[in-house]
């Protein structure tokens, strides 16, 4: 069994015009489980840096932009002081995810707080978003953050009301084992499993009656775990298409959060193949945590 996840240091990566303060803000309830610490980080990418000037890549480009970054970060350490939390900050040049994944084991980060990608989706399916990297590199949950516009209450708290889509897989039970140690946060979690509609196809009433009854009670196991902690949970077998099943979820949850159990498969595998974990951090409009298996 894992342990109980404990998350009182994150690593909150951004550049700035997509993810920003008020995000991390809305993260803030976590000091009510354990954090006590935020790292941010922004990396400088020389190739970015070369684009955007046109001329090459500038030493005078690069000071520019760290003292951009530094100037925000003072700013947003000051206020994190006054109310008693520590902070560490990395401002590098370098590749993205080379960069978190190497400050994540740096400073054993327990979360990578991330905005979502903006690569044009053509671009992503080619060579793959730097986020879809970072889950698939990560050993520690990786939260895509996205404000929710129809939903507000998702800015303010989004482990508040968090859908935890599971598949048995390592990574999904890994995720409930960690949500147990968020009791003081998580005001009610709702669980989900997707059924394929092609898996009952041909078969009769009571065969149909029979796996959905089977799904529904490894989650009513699970929701007893979490309930012998002080969450609330309630379990929910969908049938269909597991991403279009798992936001209509989330939608008649009305949930904040949107968490699984992260892909261990190849880079090459993510793109040709396909996987719900990657479609729901890149094209989700909700918040999602993703949660690699143990790769200990």
């Amino acid at each position: 069994m894992q342990r109980a996840m404990n998350i009182q240091k994150l690593l909150f990566v951004t550049k700035f015009e997509e993810l920003g303060f008020d995000a991390l803000q809305a993260l803030l309830g976590l000091r009510k489980a354990a954090l006590n610490h935020v790292v941010f980080v922004n990396v400088i990418e020389r190739d970015k840096v070369a684009m955007r000037r046109g001329t090459g890549y500038q030493k005078t480009e690069e000071v520019r932009l760290r003292e951009l970054a530094n100037i925000r970060f003072i700013d947003w350490a000051e206020t994190l002081f006054e109310q008693g939390m520590e902070v560490g900050v990395y401002i590098v040049v370098g590749t993205l995810v080379s960069q978190v994944i190497e400050a994540a084991k740096k400073e054993d980060a327990d979360l990578i707080v991330i905005g979502k990608s903006h690569k044009p989706m053509l671009e992503q399916f080619y060579s793959g978003s730097d986020v879809t990297e970072i889950i698939r590199r990560a050993s520690i949950p990786v939260l895509v953050y996205k404000p929710v516009p129809e939903n507000n209450t998702a800015l303010e708290h989004p482990f508040e009301r968090p859908l935890l889509a599971t598949d048995n897989s390592a990574g999904s039970l890994r995720a409930v084992e960690y949500f147990k140690g968020l009791n003081a946060v998580v005001e009610e979690i709702h669980l989900l499993t997707v059924v394929d509609e092609k898996a009952l196809k041909g078969g009769s009433s009571m065969s149909i009656q029979k796996s959905r009854k089977e799904a529904r009670q490894r989650l009513e196991q699970i929701c007893e775990e979490l309930e012998s902690v002080g969450i609330h949970a309630r379990a929910h077998v969908y049938v269909g298409q597991p991403f279009e099943q798992i936001e209509r979820a989330a939608r008649d949850c009305q949930a904040t959060l949107i968490v699984a159990g992260s892909s261990a498969k190849a880079a090459w595998a993510e793109r040709w193949i396909g996987s719900v974990p990657r479609a729901i951090a890149e094209k989700s409009v909700y918040p999602t945590m993703l949660v690699p298996p143990d790769k200990s």
